[in-house]
């Protein structure tokens, strides 16, 4: 029998409530679960359980993660599980940048 590859997608947004705004998509071979979390505690926590209940492979992090926060969140998934963090090119990120200040605030 074949596992599933279990990957997380973890993004911030100021408005965000990870008991709701999440999702999984799946196939028989794959399985994405993506979360968006308000602030640093709670990337942490839904991190960790997305490792201790789902059995969570790697964690991919949205740009706006720094580097202590992603050590932080390494540090709590453990050495089995790869931290990634998406990362664009330098106009990409400005733009991005901007959107994201026009938008939010």
């Amino acid at each position: 029998m074949r596992m599933a590859f279990k990957a997380a997608f973890v993004a911030h947004a100021p408005d965000a409530d990870p008991e709701k705004h999440g999702c999984v998509v799946e196939t028989s071979m794959y399985k994405l679960f993506v979360v968006l979390v308000r602030n640093q505690e709670q990337a942490v926590e839904v991190s960790g359980a997305l490792v201790a209940q789902e059995g969570v492979h790697s964690i991919l992090l949205c740009p706006g993660f720094t580097n202590t926060d992603i050590a932080e969140i390494d540090e709590v998934v453990g050495p089995d599980v790869s931290v990634c963090v998406a990362r664009g090119d330098n106009p990409g990120n400005e733009s991005v940048s901007e959107i994201m200040k026009q938008e939010w605030g």
